[in-house]
């Protein structure tokens, strides 16, 4: 049997091609877990408390169907990339789809779960600018630096 992989999932181009390189450069018999980490947005969006803001209660309802959409379409690329596991030779018994919400951030999220048993993290690599990644970090370079006894693989 071979390697647990923990594939770190959004809808972006980059998590589709960390998928991709998954076909193309491990054999098919290892486990993925394909997992993305959402932002609880029902909370909020069942709140009605006066302590929010007044531009964010004049906006609820468009950042709420915004944010519905955003899940419908995680949702969607993850049965695509299971599509495209299976395609390529992955039993579907041994690919598991794992939505978790967030809780502690992203990154945190991928870190706690890749130390739960996987043997390596395979995640796309954000193409934030120079600036940006120095003052902000992104979540692939967290993830990298963070977890430990778990090899992480990042893919351009």
């Amino acid at each position: 049997m071979g390697q647990k992989i923990l594939v770190a999932f959004d809808d972006s181009e980059n998590a589709m091609r960390a998928v991709e390189f998954i076909t193309k450069s491990f054999t098919t018999d290892h486990r993925i877990t394909l997992f993305s980490v959402i932002i609880d947005t029902a909370t909020i969006c069942d709140m009605d408390n006066p302590s929010l803001t007044p531009y964010f209660m004049a906006q609820k309802g468009a950042f709420c169907s915004v944010e519905d959409q955003k899940r419908t379409l995680v949702n969607e690329a993850l049965q695509k990339a299971k599509e495209l596991l299976v395609k390529a030779g992955f039993e579907e018994e041994h690919i598991v789809i794992k939505v978790e919400t967030k809780k502690k951030g992203v990154a945190r999220g991928i870190i706690d779960e890749a130390a739960s048993g996987y043997d390596v993290v395979v995640m796309g690599r954000r193409g934030l600018s120079g600036i940006k990644e120095f003052f902000l970090g992104s979540v692939s370079q967290k993830v990298l630096q963070s977890t430990e006894a778990v090899s992480v693989l990042l893919v351009d």
